[in-house]
């Protein structure tokens, strides 16, 4: 069956003009300018709505009350189906710092829920913790912070690097740089934070395998005074080191329009990830508690806050707004914002071979949105979803 997107405007990393999308099973076998000249066996007619690459989210842990360090796969099918539906195609279930039979049996969830029809593309789960330095914990647990040990997390790799696609590590603790080696022979990005590093402590990271900052500017410290002398931290490094990629969280909230140009102006759009880090709290409204959770907390003003209100829990966002976000307030170029969302995700997680741009050849994961940056349509692998 053939399939076209018609008079929309197409988005692709350097322009955008308006066309549409060809797609035939699970691919795309066209993409046009103007207006459809062939036969196909279904038009969507998207009325000069935006058709972009579907988002990739790399670092996401729930939505509609569920998250992705439960134990349950249906709750994975909650979160997973509520992001879809706001134009994410393919994501990494992030499970928080836990105990360690925690872990397990929210990857054992993972495993079982990964597969299930009408759910975006799972790119392996980012394990986020437990291995982080304390005075940086945020909304991670700080009873089960801990160094890395390899009667841990060899073991555990065993088992289940399977359905690993990322960790996450403060790089300065004893055993983080080992950690990072096996997880790069392992094919598992391994990432920075979390931390109290300093420069010349994550200088040697990349050769041992960290590649990527998780969440800029949030869990890591900048520049500090030690016995007088300044200096540099996880943030100035981020900046300095043109090998490390960055993600951001673009809710409005974590991070302020400031910074966010800032972090464009410096790392380009070639080199920076947009994230939701979105919570169970996403889709949920304002006034929500989660009493329950390792940390609780409360949704409030639009994001997830500690109920002492100290700190912020994590995002509530979807990644239609991130778009918005680095639109409206950090005055990104549409294309360079959709980008940071699509094709560098993908390289960065080492499958832009097979999507983040609308190109023929990768799989059919579309989204299509309007000047409000409301999800219109959404397919995954040729396959129209449900709004």
């Amino acid at each position: 069956m053939r399939v076209a997107y018609t008079n929309g405007l197409v988005i692709t990393p350097n322009e955008r003009f308006l066309g549409g999308v060809i797609v035939e099973g699970e691919r795309i076998v066209n993409v046009f300018r103007g207006t459809l000249s062939e036969s196909v066996d279904q038009i969507i007619d998207l009325c000069g709505a935006y058709l972009a690459p579907g988002f990739i989210d790399l670092h996401v842990h729930g939505a509609g009350g569920a998250d992705f360090s439960s134990a349950n796969p249906d709750d994975y099918e909650t979160a997973a189906k509520l992001h879809l539906h706001h134009g994410t195609t393919a994501l990494m279930p992030t499970i928080s710092s836990t105990p360690i039979e925690t872990m397990k049996k929210a990857l054992r969830a993972y495993r079982a829920a990964k597969d299930k029809s009408g759910m975006p593309m799972f790119l392996g789960a980012h394990m986020e913790g437990p291995y982080f330095a304390p005075e940086q914990a945020g909304a991670q647990d700080p009873k089960v912070i801990r160094n890395p040990l390899p009667e841990e997390y060899l073991p555990f790799l065993d088992e289940f690097s399977d359905c690993i696609g990322r960790w996450s590590n403060a790089v300065e603790l004893p055993g983080a740089l080992e950690m990072g080696l096996e997880l790069r022979k392992r094919g598992i990005m391994a990432c920075l934070g979390h931390s109290d590093a300093t420069y010349d402590q994550i200088m040697p990271a990349l050769d041992y395998g960290y590649t990527m900052m998780t969440h800029f500017y949030s869990g890591m410290a900048g520049v500090r005074r030690i016995n007088a002398y300044r200096h540099a931290g996880a943030v100035e490094t981020g900046y300095l080191m043109d090998e490390f990629d960055v993600e951001i969280i673009a809710d409005g909230h974590h991070l302020p329009a400031s910074l966010l140009k800032l972090i464009y102006k410096t790392k380009g759009s070639g080199r920076i990830c947009l994230i939701t880090d979105a919570i169970a709290g996403a889709g949920m409204p304002d006034g929500t508690v989660f009493a329950d959770d390792a940390v609780p907390y409360i949704v409030e003003d639009g994001v997830g806050k500690l109920l002492d209100r100290s700190a912020f829990a994590g995002s509530v966002t979807t990644s239609n707004l991130l778009i918005k976000t680095m639109v409206e307030e950090a005055e990104v170029p549409l294309c360079d914002a959709v980008k940071m969302l699509t094709l560098t995700p993908a390289r960065i997680a080492g499958v832009d071979a097979e999507m983040g741009s609308l190109v023929p050849g990768k799989l059919a994961n579309i989204v299509a949105f309007d000047a409000d940056y409301q999800v219109q349509s959404v397919m995954v692998k040729g396959q129209v979803v449900e709004l």
